[in-house]
């Protein structure tokens, strides 16, 4: 866990990042080359895509990540997440992306749902991806003290305003009062369910018997919220209130479990105001993974009869938004419906949850099928056809920052390095498309520069120009600390690969690894 020490040690090189102009942000980005002309247009294009969405929205005089296509402004369940996956190529933005929902919150508490060209939106609560996570992710990466002081306080005011207008059940769950709290649009879990609260005012529901329901969804958003303010609280050097957040996140996710699991079908679902479950198999399951609600047991139920069932979620182009064989699937198809098809969201917050339950073999299957998805089109529309990986064109407009943002995020899980936290992950894969004649280099958090460079056979890997490993044969992934120090190698293909590891200073290792496997160095 990081503590106050880390900000003051890292505050100097994250505010001088942050401060870079648009121009000096760009010349300091990763940098991703590969010989396959298919990929490299594919995934400049994209950048091209993510860089004409970096706008300024009304009130609020800094660039923000919009989500692009036919949303023109910045959602709260979704921005700042995309903003975060962005950090590399604009830090700046990244950050004004959460300061513009803290910049706009009411003295009540409430977060604004969106920031539009239109208008500033209050009437849901629309979250998924917690903006205290993502707030306190990108503060802790950039040793930024004074987002970590924002975002804590924002976020606990945000905490209180749910629970006083969103827990009228007194459950201590989190209630959806319409379509939009959960930015579900189109998705028949809220069949006859207003979009919108009555004159846009979040605090109240429709007059309808079904209302308010208990979510599951809404609900782990505030329990990783807290977790996120438990972490803010330490590295704050409050540790009575880190304890405290810690027990109520605990809390919270047991009540999660003990009334919104339903173990016959190894799925969350919503309960109605008649306290009956609203049985519809639908992309819950990743939002509750994501926040890491179900511990490795359940989520491997989860995995075997829903999410990895190829009837259900695991589709040729994984993970529809409601299941494959669900009578509620919706077809034919329509533009921005979370009836079915494969949302590009979906996919970009996977890696939020994919490798923390061990399923990185599987993810590289999923994160193929996108990117050929991407490649064939070259749109970048908001969602695909399961079954066929054909995007919804028509209403579903081009430039969709989701999308693009799969594109790039996936070419550096695929072949790439990355920080995670305190570490690096080099997933090097020699026999893979984009990886012909490649060289992929970013500054980390910690200011050096890792590099790989793809030759014939293998790789070399490289911080500061040090020698850190050659990867020689099949696929894996190297996990080092922010020094390159080596820890462990993990199997992140599906089939069995023989990999040789060559470290300066040590014996070379040969190791057969399977799927998921992990090696400790």
């Amino acid at each position: 866990m990081m503590d106050r020490r880390f900000f003051l040690a890292a505050s100097a090189s994250g505010a001088a990042a942050l401060a870079l102009p648009a121009s000096a942000a760009a010349s300091g980005a990763p940098r991703f080359k590969t010989a396959n002309a298919r990929w490299q247009a594919a995934y400049d294009k994209a950048l091209t895509v993510l860089a004409g969405n970096v706008r300024v929205m009304p009130y609020i005089d800094q660039p923000v990540l919009i989500e692009g296509s036919v949303y023109r402004g910045i959602w709260q369940e979704c921005g700042p997440h995309e903003a975060l996956v962005y950090r590399k190529f604009r830090a700046d933005v990244a950050r004004d992306s959460h300061l513009t929902f803290f910049d706009l919150q009411r003295a009540d508490g409430q977060l604004p749902a969106n920031n539009k060209e239109t208008e500033t939106g209050f009437g849901q609560i629309q979250m998924v991806v917690p903006i205290a996570a993502t707030a306190w992710e990108l503060a802790r990466a950039t040793g930024d003290e004074a987002l970590l002081r924002t975002a804590y306080a924002s976020g606990s005011a945000w905490d209180g305003w749910l629970m006083r207008y969103r827990n009228t059940r007194g459950t201590g769950l989190v209630e959806g009062f319409c379509t939009y709290d959960t930015g579900h649009d189109n998705s028949p879990r809220w069949r006859g369910i207003p979009n919108q609260c009555p004159n846009k005012n979040a605090k109240t529901h429709a007059p309808i018997a079904s209302l308010p329901r208990l979510c599951p969804d809404l609900s782990a958003t505030v329990y990783g919220g807290r977790k996120a303010l438990a972490a803010m609280a330490l590295a704050l050097g409050r540790s009575d209130e880190a304890d405290a957040w810690t027990e109520r996140a605990e809390r919270l996710r047991k009540v999660i479990l003990a009334r919104l699991w339903f173990a016959d079908d190894a799925a969350f679902y919503d309960r109605d105001a008649q306290d009956r479950f609203v049985r519809i198999r639908s992309d819950i399951l990743t939002r509750m993974c994501g926040e890491h609600v179900p511990d490795q047991a359940m989520f491997d139920q989860i995995w075997q009869r829903q999410l990895g069932n190829p009837q259900a979620f695991w589709t040729r182009f994984p993970l529809p938004s409601i299941a494959a064989d669900d009578p509620s699937f919706v077809r034919p198809i329509v533009a921005n419906s979370w009836g079915g098809p494969a949302q590009a969201l979906t996919a970009l917050r996977a890696g939020r949850w994919f490798d923390h339950y061990g399923r990185a073999a599987e993810f590289t299957t999923m994160m193929n099928q996108w990117c050929e998805a991407i490649q064939a089109d070259m749109s970048f529309r908001q969602q695909i056809d399961p079954e066929t990986g054909v995007f919804t064109a028509g209403a579903d407009a081009p430039d969709y920052s989701p999308c693009a943002l799969v594109m790039v995020d996936y070419t550096w899980r695929l072949i790439g390095v990355r920080d995670e936290n305190e570490t690096l992950e080099w997933t090097i894969r020699p026999d893979h498309v984009a990886a012909s004649g490649a060289t992929l280099s970013m500054r980390t958090d910690g200011n050096a520069e890792a590099r790989i460079v793809y030759r014939i056979g293998g790789a070399d890997l490289t911080l500061d120009a040090r020698s850190i490993a050659r990867i020689t044969g099949g696929s894996a992934r190297l996990v080092t600390d922010r020094r390159g120090v080596p820890k462990s190698l993990i199997g992140v293909d599906p089939a069995l690969q023989h990999v040789v590891l060559k470290i300066p200073g040590r014996p070379s290792l040969s190791v057969d690894l399977r799927a998921n496997q992990q090696v400790t160095l």
